[in-house]
């Protein structure tokens, strides 16, 4: 099964400004071209902050206000053309509803994997919604913090975001759950363990996970030398671009809305394309398997 991506073009979205300078770490190939009239779009992750214990993560005032961005009547009518695009309701008939409370979503920590003292394993990058159609149909609205408001950047086919969510805190109360996004792998992370939430995090660390120690040294094997400084990043591969290209964005505002920001969290595919590009709505696929 794939999962489609819409840069909800209607809606507020982030423009061409600056991106912070960021750890990036590669990706699979479906994961990493975005194009709109030949152009691509790279996904980054952003700058991670303190280790093995999770960030706080955003306020409920900041999860409300993304709740609140996600049901908004322009993110609906969106909604709605999303779940008739390819003719199985129509727009008219929708009725497009958002269910449950905004959760945030962590992507593999950068710096976790370059092995820092006080790094998160994951870092949240957004906040995702979840949207049922009339005819049944699944939507995620993803949110970030832009100039002061909660904005939706994508709309992707499905609930990852949300029904691992579930599964973690169901597997691991209390536990953090994260994506390692380069396999597409999710798991949850609490008492000195990283714990697989489905198939593709199994095949890395087994069904009895691992120790978050273990963890770190896989994915350091992996990741660490696509990291920035390396030859593999300096050569604009996999999320990486050359030093001489970056530019750093003016520092967010300390706030307890968490490290969600633009600047910090251009995590989604339609979030990437929304960065500078203009045009048509935009729809990606990638591989989805949940077993």
């Amino acid at each position: 099964m794939t999962r489609q991506f819409l840069q909800p073009q209607p809606l507020p979205l982030p423009r061409s400004q600056p991106l912070a300078a960021s750890r990036c770490l590669p990706l699979p190939r479906p994961l990493l071209t975005a194009a709109l009239a030949g152009t691509t779009a790279t996904l980054l992750l952003g700058l991670a902050a303190p280790y093995a214990s999770a960030d706080s993560g955003p306020s409920n005032a900041s999860r409300e206000a993304a709740h609140d961005a996600a049901s908004a009547p322009g993110t609906l009518d969106t909604l709605s053309r999303f779940f008739a695009r390819e003719g199985a309701v129509s727009k008219a008939a929708a009725d497009p509803r958002v269910r449950g409370a905004a959760v945030p979503v962590r992507y593999l920590s950068p710096d976790f994997v370059a092995g820092e003292k006080g790094a998160p394993v994951g870092r949240v990058e957004f906040l995702a919604s979840k949207a049922v159609s009339s005819d049944g149909q699944e939507a995620s609205l993803w949110t970030v913090k832009q100039g002061g408001s909660w904005k939706v950047v994508n709309i992707a086919t499905g609930d990852d975001e949300t029904h691992y969510a579930r599964v973690g805190a169901d597997k691991l109360p209390g536990g953090t759950v994260f994506h390692e996004p380069q396999i597409n792998a999710w798991y949850v992370q609490g008492r000195g363990r990283v714990l697989p939430l489905d198939a593709d995090a199994v095949r890395a660390v087994g069904r009895g996970g691992v120790s978050v120690a273990a963890y770190q040294r896989r994915v350091h094997d992996a990741y660490a030398d696509k990291l920035p400084g390396s030859a593999y990043a300096e050569s604009g591969k996999a999320g990486g671009f050359a030093r001489k290209e970056r530019t750093r964005a003016a520092p967010a505002a300390a706030s307890a809305d968490g490290p969600v920001t633009v600047a910090s969290s251009v995590a989604g595919a339609g979030a990437l394309v929304a960065l500078g590009l203009s045009g048509v709505a935009v729809l990606r696929r990638r591989a989805r398997q949940r077993r």
